[in-house]
């Protein structure tokens, strides 16, 4: 199906890859009246653009983000859970990494300026329970790259690659944006055997599904 073929929804719902679609899939999907799916690739760049395309070809009234993430805090965002996030903030685009990094409003730049003000480094989401997920545009390789970024960022929860592009390209648009993860595995460990996937996709499927069923979307304060 070409985006030409596309028909207008009143919610697009947006998955990063074919193994989080598959699962959610697997899981029942979501009904058609609730939003319609589709993917929009993996990492910051492809997930921006795809949401740009797809915003301006299918002109949905609102956007929910929806897939897997990492946890920072296993206390507050457990493996096999899942948060809708109140904030979305970004780090990596800027000078440096690591402890050298500084963000682009660091050095007078922001990610965009139009007559509403200014953009860096995080975004308010819609239909939020709480914290802030990080977008990186390399995800933590290590615990102790985890610790270091979860320093820099204390109000983090969790992390992921996708989240603030995707808020961008909804920001320009004028849409609301909401965005569920499920929490899969702690930020650093790259052992998959440890990561509960399965649990976090059933997780997030039932809180997308309740998340698009309120009526009254609200900006977290």
């Amino acid at each position: 199906m070409t985006l030409s073929t596309l028909v207008p929804v009143p919610t697009l719902v947006l998955v990063p890859t074919e193994l989080e679609q598959r699962g959610l899939l697997e899981l029942g999907g979501l009904p058609e009246a609730l939003g319609g799916l589709a993917l929009v690739g993996f990492g910051p760049v492809a997930a921006a653009a795809r949401t740009a395309q797809l915003l301006g070809a299918r002109r949905p009234a609102r956007a929910l983000l929806l897939g897997l993430a990492g946890s920072f805090r296993a206390h507050d965002a457990p493996p096999g859970s899942a948060l809708a996030f109140a904030r979305v903030g970004l780090e990596g685009v800027g000078v440096g990494g690591g402890e050298q990094a500084r963000a682009a409003s660091q050095i007078g730049f922001a990610q965009w300026h139009d007559e509403r003000g200014r953009v860096h480094e995080s975004l308010p989401l819609w239909a939020a329970q709480r914290g802030e997920l990080l977008s990186v545009c390399s995800a933590s390789a290590s615990r102790d790259e985890a610790r270091a970024r979860a320093a820099r960022h204390p109000q983090a929860l969790a992390e992921d690659m996708e989240g603030f592009g995707v808020a961008l390209a909804c920001h320009l648009f004028g849409v609301p944006l909401a965005i569920v993860r499920g929490i899969s595995n702690l930020v650093g460990e790259r052992e998959r055997a440890r990561w509960d996937v399965h649990g976090a996709l059933g997780a997030a499927h039932a809180l997308a599904r309740h998340t698009l069923q309120r009526a009254d979307w609200e900006r977290a304060p």
